[in-house]
């Protein structure tokens, strides 16, 4: 019989399983039982030839097991092991810009950010599971020291089932850095919906699952404030809210500045670019650009759009001017070609 823990270890990282295995012979029975008597819940293989813990340990304990299987000659043989818990240097925590039970568009990344810098990030990474049915390919890549961000190689399928496991209790992230709280999330992958605003034409054509189903006239960034061209991804949809300049360091009582209340507006980046309702500006839209970088649309249209759109969905600017968007803007991750994202 093995264990995966030695007869006395120490600093275990308690998110870590405990197994035991057996061959010629059957476990007949297994404890994991804490100092003050906590019973750690554990599983015995159907077959008998294996045992794993069920849940994690607490940090800075120490834990008694007690392994017994019957041999194929019917005696009994008993494997122990004592274990002490890691006592973390610091605890970091984990957001996710995902919630369980959430419907997303086809060009949602999955961002998780630590609430600290992570010194061990395949550590990190491997305590961040995502899985998909069907099976999607994608990867990881590291924007700052405490964001990581995981984008499939190509557009999510319609449909397509997503499990996303952030197991980063119990788990050192290095230089005695531990995960606090685990995260959970399952989402659905809706229609494909992508819009492609064109600053020449003035309009947007927008498209579900690859048919087009409207052509809606647009106004976007004057050339003095130009829309960065590029592939943008829907961040976060508001019924009533207040453009304002001065969240993006334009002063609201400066020549550029200015603060709006709008019905419908949708985020695409985080330097301020949306698509929103804008009845000001209706007699320019279809025929001249004349925003501060956003996209215009009736309020109509407006309305139209975010009733079809989820978080996830893709927005394409072309012909706006000389500016390109910055992957790091927003949730902007198909800027990159895959072979560059690889290489971060």
């Amino acid at each position: 019989m093995s264990l995966s823990v030695p007869k006395r270890a120490h600093d275990f990282e308690p998110g870590k399983p405990i197994t035991a295995t057996v061959t010629n012979g059957t476990i007949t029975e297994a404890s994991l039982v804490g100092t003050h008597g906590t019973v750690v819940r554990g599983r015995i293989a159907p077959d008998g030839s294996g045992w794993r813990s069920a849940e994690p340990l607490g940090y800075g304990k120490t834990y008694q097991l007690a392994v017994t299987a019957k041999g194929e000659d019917g005696k009994p043989a008993t494997a122990t092991s004592t274990i002490t818990t890691a006592t973390p240097a610091a605890q970091v925590a984990v957001s996710m810009n995902v919630a369980d039970g959430q419907t997303v568009g086809v060009g949602m990344p999955l961002i998780f950010t630590f609430t600290s810098d992570i010194v061990d990030r395949k550590a990190a990474e491997r305590a961040l599971r995502i899985t998909a049915e069907p099976d999607t390919e994608g990867a990881f890549r590291w924007f700052t020291d405490s964001q990581v961000t995981w984008r499939p190689k190509e557009y999510w399928r319609p449909g397509t089932t997503i499990r996303v496991n952030a197991a980063v209790y119990g788990r050192h992230l290095g230089g005695g850095l531990y995960g606090s709280e685990d995260r959970h999330a399952k989402l659905k992958v809706g229609d494909k919906i992508v819009a492609i605003a064109d600053g020449a034409t003035h309009h947007m054509r927008v498209f579900v699952n690859d048919r087009m189903v409207r052509r809606l006239p647009i106004s976007m960034g004057k050339p003095s404030s130009s829309t960065p061209n590029g592939t943008y991804t829907v961040m976060s949809e508001h019924t009533g809210y207040t453009m304002d300049s001065s969240t993006y360091g334009v002063p609201v009582d400066s020549s550029a500045g200015y603060r709006l209340w709008v019905e419908t507006a949708v985020r695409l980046s985080y330097s301020g670019i949306f698509y929103h309702s804008a009845p000001w500006s209706v007699g320019y839209q279809g025929n001249t650009n004349t925003s501060h970088g956003c996209l215009n649309l009736s309020p109509e249209d407006a309305a139209w759009l975010m009733s079809r759109s989820q978080p996830g969905d893709l927005v394409t600017v072309r012909n706006a001017g000389e500016q390109i968007l910055e992957p790091t803007d927003g949730w902007s991750v198909w800027q990159l070609p895959w072979r560059e994202w690889l290489a971060g």
